[in-house]
């Protein structure tokens, strides 16, 4: 890229660290120092502002990145991720937001811990919690290396090493000294800003070829190479069963998997009522809808006028696929339009990403105080002290995150992610319903049900072909793989379930069955939430 795209890109991203981190000084001198305003906000946040924040939580790096580079390169088969994200909002509204909000104070475990032995099942969740938002993290520090990398003409592998140390540094302190309200507002301002954008490139791409929507995937199609098996599925999920059970882990893993994620499930938490937890959900399921309708037209428009090969030139995962789209409606390499378009979709694409690991990892340094740290005590920690170690963990999860974001910068940010859906809808999701629903559910169900799902999620991961044995690997030069799908959701899911019943069914405890009622009149209308 030429320095003109460079120095008016990294404006930008300086602008809007500027900002971000303005928002978190003001905050930090307003603030209380409770748990509930690090942890929530105050629970002072309207439904409009709370749904906005939720947006913004979602729309990661992943989707405006990794997604409409899976369409460019795959087509149809590509389209999964866009589907299934935003049918997973249909699983959180109808079974998760109202009741969550109701039975829980900051985390996943205070909605299970509701009618258990608190312990045990707050060891389990809050290691659960921790798993998934690194996992998740990993994918938006990759999304961070390949944007610059791309800005930079992609010959420093330094310049990308010190932008995902970087990302992990801002993401400490925006946790550290703002917590939820500074993070919420910072999510806010990024989803206004990942809108705009997205809504100005769908519209040069139909103008580009005038309205005509048929016209795009024509011309995507032939751009490919595949014709139109580009446009059908199994380019990259079709031919033999590995593939198609693939298809069909990913998609249970995508739908399933938001339910679980702890960085969505706090966000219900700062609002002052489950009424308005819902109304949050409502805002964010039209924000997110129309985000996800528009990165297939951005997918299919990069295979159309970029074209797959320039695509997978410049990224092989096709993580770079918008901004080069960007570049190439603005006028082209070395145009003016082309420089700024391209430099404000890369801004943009950075604040998401800064956003997104802010809210991150003030979930997951949540569960490391409050869960783990409050039960490794053996008794509660007082909420200063608790909110003391939360601060202290950002900085431990922001290495973790760091260090695997540089072991995994070769891979689609999109399907980073799907990895980490796999594991929360395993590992998470099967003990919320059944601590919800299930009048009979046992502590040993509940902590079986976690490491049931967990444990398998993670081994499976280890043993596809996602760490080893192929060219795309993780580690190409060895071969442990004995695992032939690189999503594990289609077992791992089943298993969190089953492990949560087979639990519950050896334990010689009785379930408590007036806890249960107590909990599940507390869910159905609120009486006695936090």
């Amino acid at each position: 890229m030429t320095g003109d795209h460079q120095t008016l890109a990294l404006i930008l991203f300086s602008v809007f660290v500027a900002v971000t981190l303005g928002i978190t000084t003001w905050v930090s001198r307003h603030r209380h120092g409770s748990a509930e305003e690090f942890y929530a906000g105050g629970r002072l946040f309207s439904p409009m502002e709370n749904g906005f924040a939720i947006a913004g939580d979602y729309m990661s790096a992943a989707s405006f990145l990794g997604i409409s580079g899976l369409i460019a390169l795959f087509g149809y088969d590509g389209m999964l991720y866009s589907v299934g994200f935003l049918v997973a909002w249909l699983v959180v509204l109808f079974l998760v937001a109202e009741l969550v909000r109701n039975c829980g104070r900051f985390t996943l475990a205070d909605v299970v811990v509701a009618r258990m032995s608190e312990r045990p099942v707050r060891i389990a969740a809050g290691t659960s919690s921790v798993t998934v938002s690194v996992l998740y993290l990993v994918a938006q520090m990759v999304g961070a290396g390949s944007l610059v990398a791309l800005l930079l003409g992609g010959t420093s592998e330094a310049a990308q090493a010190w932008t995902v140390i970087g990302v992990g540094a801002l993401m400490v302190i925006y946790v550290s000294f703002g917590g939820m309200r500074a993070t919420t507002w910072i999510q806010i301002v990024k989803a206004v800003l990942l809108l705009s954008g997205t809504v100005t490139l769908t519209v040069l791409v139909l103008v580009r070829f005038h309205g005509d929507f048929d016209q795009l995937l024509l011309t995507a199609a032939e751009r490919s190479g595949h014709g139109e098996s580009f446009l059908a599925p199994g380019l990259k999920y079709g031919g033999d069963w590995t593939a198609r059970f693939d298809f069909i882990s990913l998609g249970l893993a995508l739908v399933l998997g938001t339910a679980g994620l702890p960085h969505i499930l706090s966000r219900f938490y700062t609002v002052p009522t489950a009424r308005a937890a819902r109304r949050s959900v409502v805002w964010s399921i039209g924000l997110i809808g129309g985000f996800y309708l528009m990165t297939i037209v951005l997918g299919f428009g990069a295979a159309a006028i970029v074209g797959p090969e320039a695509v997978r030139g410049s990224n092989a995962s096709g993580n770079t696929a918008v901004p080069l789209l960007a570049l190439d409606l603005g006028g082209g390499a070395g145009s003016t339009g082309g420089t700024v378009l391209f430099a404000i979709v890369a801004a943009v694409a950075f604040a998401t990403i800064l956003a997104v690991v802010a809210g991150i990892t003030l979930a997951s340094s949540a569960s490391v105080a409050h869960d783990l740290y409050a039960s490794l005590r053996r008794r509660h920690a007082k909420p200063r002290s608790e909110v003391a170690v939360a601060r202290t963990a950002a900085v431990g999860i922001g290495v973790v995150a760091i260090a695997l974001g540089l072991l995994a910068r070769d891979l689609n940010v999109a399907f980073l992610v799907g990895l980490a859906f796999a594991v929360a809808a395993s590992a998470n999701l099967p003990v919320l319903l059944y601590s919800l629903f299930w009048r009979g559910f046992t502590t040993r169900g509940a902590v079986w049900s976690v490491y049931g799902g967990l444990i398998p999620a993670v081994v499976l991961v280890l043993l596809s072909p996602v760490v080893s044995g192929s060219p795309e690997s993780l580690f190409p030069g060895v071969d442990f793989q004995y695992f032939p799908l690189q999503n594990p959701g289609l077992v791992s899911i089943p298993l969190g379930f089953v492990a949560g019943w087979l639990g519950t069914a050896t334990s010689a405890e009785v379930a408590d069955e007036a806890k249960h009622a107590e909990t599940e009149v507390r869910s159905l209308t609120g009486a006695g939430a936090v």
